[in-house]
């Protein structure tokens, strides 16, 4: 398949999401993102689904897939391509018309018990934790998928399994209230993958937790955090993680970066899988 071809048949909210990008704002034509090299308060990288291309206000330069993986992996096109060929086209037609929360169906939710579902929490050595998640059978572009489904506070779906990783509806924060309330301290995760890890790590029941699903929309948060007395930071170490890491240490007071546990890792379930502790 030749560039041209692959360019238009890959979904660029596809491509983004695979970087754990995703939009600050959207309608059913376009969406704002913040900017995939420099950090900003304001999201100048507008996103086109209907010509499956992006324009970076702030830069005033154009984007298409094959050129956003450029961007954010520094690397040639060749390069760019190889990463693209794991994208399996069949199932990331562009989304033309119609915001994603308009293009999926939830078929079924239920505990898991899809036997690839467990395997691949057995292989992020979280099984045990199995009950903080769902499973969830769902139809999108008329193709029926199931994975791990964890929710947030929008009634949105953060969805993975061995193959993918998407949101079905709404983007949002994911707020985990402690046994013991009110809490005076919570505990700050990128992903649910890695608040799982911290459950399997610690029992704990004198903290709140907050998922962000993403550090881009970390601005949900922010008035929320000044409740408490005490900020515990799980961020991954990348640059997105340590740029918001410092954000909140300057913001707040009586900040924990707890990253420094898992310094040569590049997440906490990746130190949880590289050790022995459990």
């Amino acid at each position: 398949m030749n560039c041209e071809k692959i360019k238009d048949k890959i979904d660029i909210r596809t491509v983004l999401e695979s970087f754990n990008l995703f939009p600050v704002k959207e309608n059913s034509k376009t969406a704002f993102y913040f900017a995939l090299d420099r950090e900003e308060k304001i999201p100048s990288f507008c996103v086109d689904f209907t010509k499956n291309k992006a324009f970076d206000f702030g830069t005033g330069k154009n984007y298409d897939i094959i050129s956003i993986v450029q961007l954010i992996e520094k690397c040639s096109v060749s390069e760019a391509l190889q990463y693209l060929k794991k994208f399996d086209y069949s199932h990331t037609t562009t989304m033309k018309n119609s915001e994603i929360s308009q293009s999926y169906e939830i078929i079924k939710i239920q505990d898991i018990q899809n036997t690839a579902l467990l395997q691949y929490l057995e292989s992020r050595k979280v099984l045990e934790q199995k009950d903080f998640v769902k499973e969830i059978h769902y139809k999108l572009n008329g193709k029926l998928f199931f994975g791990i489904g964890f929710q947030n506070n929008s009634g949105g779906f953060e969805i993975r399994n061995k193959y993918s990783k998407i949101c079905l509806g709404k983007k949002d924060v994911t707020l985990i209230k402690g046994e013991n309330t009110p809490q005076r301290e919570v505990c700050v995760f990128e992903g649910f993958f890695d608040f799982l890890s911290y459950c399997k790590l610690y029992k704990d029941e004198n903290s709140d937790f907050i998922v962000l699903n993403s550090t881009a929309i970390f601005f949900k948060v922010e008035n929320h955090l000044l409740e408490y007395d005490k900020i515990n930071l799980f961020l991954d170490n990348d640059s997105n993680g340590k740029i918001l890491t410092e954000k909140i240490l300057a913001k707040y007071k009586n900040v924990e970066d707890c990253s420094q546990l898992y310094k040569d890792y590049g997440d906490i379930n990746e130190w949880l899988n590289s050790t022995n502790k459990i």
